[in-house]
Parts: C-alpha cells; sequence; structure tokens
C-alpha cells in the first residue's frame, strides 16, 4: 500500500523520473496519496511526521477543515456506497459506542465503555503533544470523529449531486467517477 498525507514529500529525483515525474498524477484528485502509491512502485516509502514543514493553506476554522476533508474522503473510499457504509458504522462503533455505554450503558459495560474512551484519549496524547495542542482534546476525540464521519457523508452526498471533489472554486470528481 503506497500512503502519503499532505504537501511536503521528499523523493529521490531518480526514483520520481522513473515513475513518470509529477505529471503522472495531475489528474488524480487525492494528488498525495496517488503519489505516494506511485513513489511506493519504486521501492520503500518512509512516512514520518516533522515539526520542519508549515502549510502555505489555512485551516483555521470548523469550515476550511470541514472542506479539506469533504473534498476527498468519498474519493478515498473509490465512491463505494458499501465502503461509505462501513466507514461510517466503524467510526461509530469505535469511537461513539465508548461514550454510549459510558453515559447510558449499566454495570460492567459503563466500566467498559469508560475504559475504551480513556485509553482512547491517551492513545491520542502523543499526536496532540506533537502538534502542541491541549491533552483535553483527547477527550473529545469522538467528537472530533462525528466531525470526521459528518463531512465523509458530505463528501459522498456532494459526489451524489454532481458536486463533488470541490476545489478551487471547480467541482473535481464527477458522477460515476
Amino acid at each position: 500500500v503506497g500512503a502519503a498525507a499532505g504537501g511536503c514529500m521528499l523523493a529521490r529525483r531518480k526514483a520520481l523520473e522513473a515513475a513518470g515525474g509529477i505529471g503522472a498524477v495531475r489528474h488524480a484528485l487525492i494528488d498525495d496519496c496517488a503519489f505516494g502509491a506511485l513513489m511506493k512502485r519504486q521501492g520503500p516509502v518512509w512516512l514520518g511526521l516533522t515539526d520542519r514543514s508549515l502549510s502555505i493553506r489555512r485551516y483555521d476554522s470548523w469550515a476550511s477543515v470541514g472542506a479539506m476533508i469533504s473534498r476527498s474522503a468519498y474519493a478515498q473510499l473509490r465512491y463505494s456506497p458499501v465502503l461509505l457504509a462501513a466507514t461510517l458504522v466503524g467510526l461509530a462503533l469505535i469511537y461513539a459506542g465508548p461514550v454510549l455505554l459510558t453515559l447510558w450503558g449499566e454495570g460492567y459495560a459503563r466500566w467498559l465503555g469508560l475504559a475504551a474512551w480513556v485509553l482512547m484519549s491517551i492513545a491520542f496524547q502523543p499526536m496532540l503533544r506533537f502538534y502542541g495542542r491541549s491533552p483535553l482534546w483527547g477527550v473529545a476525540l469522538p467528537a472530533i470523529a462525528a466531525f470526521y464521519a459528518g463531512q465523509t457523508f458530505a463528501s459522498a452526498w456532494a459526489h451524489w449531486r454532481g458536486r463533488g471533489g470541490m476545489w478551487k472554486g471547480r467541482a473535481q470528481a464527477a458522477i460515476g467517477a
């Protein structure tokens, strides 16, 4: 599996040229993932984090983050209603399940729900620390997942209406893509 996330990627010139160059992914809606898959065919890739790269795009509001997610989420699911349903059910089970059990469960179910919520909050801490965010965002992880699920559904809805992959004022993903 080739993967990538974001706008800063380094590649050896020979590998990039052998892969067909940047032009090989010029029509891809999710260009970073397409580039990651392309480069994976050239040999091993390393996916890592750095604090030495800065984005020139502003994602400073819920609306801007939502637009970024909904632009390509359904494309990432290969425009499949089955994968969309499985993704939404999976997100609900993993992130909403513990909260629902904590709030409305009884006995062991409540304690297991609380334990799962606490453990997911703890597991999120290294990323929060890396990005300099409050540790309290860990408790909000189920709400973050709900937002992501909503934007993923919005991505599919926009695609079904012929407005999928909105980017720079243009619909990038036509129906049946």
